[in-house]
């Protein structure tokens, strides 16, 4: 904990560490964002020893108000923090003041006063289905290599034709791969099956039958020209000229195939539940964006076709 270092007693460090094995160990929390957590609650103790005249204490957090975590949400709005991340700072609190009381060490109300702060809606970039089409298939006319030209659209089609997000498909082995199903780990380290439609699978076999390095079962299955584990960067880049060349928005990144996946399903008469195991998302509130995403391109297509549109 650099920020609160000297900012907080032993016995405060302590329990903060703890914390952060449990975060790490059982709730298996990304990297990132056990970073992002240490560092919201770094930033915390550092504001409270200034707030409160010297370092953090079990006194000092039993006497915690309301007004006080207010007054350091304040701060970090006014220092050009953005909702999304004071919501993320807010839960990193309340994930730490919830670990004291189930310790035993400490309960406070003062987190049950401070709303969450509202986020944004942003809806997630699909893109049409003629488009992610072309973007598949130009793939190999944009590269002299066919094994690259083959990684690559493997690498595509699985971000569209099983809705994995760019790390998922860049972290599988071979022997994740089934003949019909793909073994993903996800977020958290959460495992699901998805299975593979055709196209899908086609292309996975044609790069498998030109790759030119060895795939033990352990291996990385997507490899890069010298033979290490693919960066994600590449496949960005192929997805730069394949926008350059197809004429697509910026919106058109490896993600935003993903949402297309979600999009295309949804549209086609897909159950939302079906599409939440397959996109691996933890609550049904996530999937849920998408039948907005969806409803906005019917309002779109209605008032192109309507004669009244």
């Amino acid at each position: 904990m650099t920020d609160s270092a000297f900012a907080t007693d032993e016995f405060i460090r302590e329990r903060l560490a703890a914390w952060q094995r449990e975060l790490g160990s059982v709730r298996r929390l990304a990297p990132k964002t056990l970073e992002a957590y240490d560092r919201d609650l770094g930033q915390f103790m550092a504001f409270l020893a200034g707030h409160m005249g010297g370092p953090v204490t079990l006194s000092s957090l039993q006497q915690l108000r309301g007004a006080d975590i207010r007054a350091f949400m304040a701060q970090r709005r006014n220092e050009s923090l953005g909702s999304r991340s004071l919501a993320r700072v807010l839960s990193a609190l309340k994930s730490f003041f919830g670990f004291l009381e189930r310790q035993g060490t400490l309960t406070t109300e003062a987190l049950n006063v401070v709303r969450t702060p509202k986020i944004p809606r942003s809806l997630p970039k699909a893109l049409t289905v003629v488009e992610a089409k072309r973007t598949i298939e130009t793939t190999n006319e944009l590269e002299d290599r066919p094994w690259i030209a083959a990684r690559d659209m493997a690498v595509i089609s699985l971000c569209y034709g099983a809705g994995l997000r760019i790390s998922e498909a860049l972290s599988l082995t071979r022997a994740d791969l089934d003949t019909d199903t793909l073994r993903v780990t996800g977020k958290g380290g959460k495992v699901r099956m998805v299975p593979l439609i055709a196209p899908v699978r086609q292309a996975i076999e044609t790069y498998l039958g030109l790759v030119p390095y060895k795939l033990w079962p352990e291996d990385g299955l997507f490899r890069g020209v010298r033979g290490g584990v693919l960066s994600p960067r590449l496949i960005q880049l192929r997805l730069e000229q394949l926008r350059g060349a197809l004429g697509l928005p910026p919106s058109a990144t490896p993600h935003a195939l993903r949402h297309s996946f979600a999009t295309h399903l949804l549209g086609k008469g897909g159950d939302l539940r079906a599409i939440q195991e397959l996109l691996g998302h933890a609550s049904l509130s996530s999937t849920q964006i998408y039948t907005a995403v969806d409803t906005e391109r019917l309002l779109e297509s209605y008032a192109k076709a309507h004669p009244r549109g």
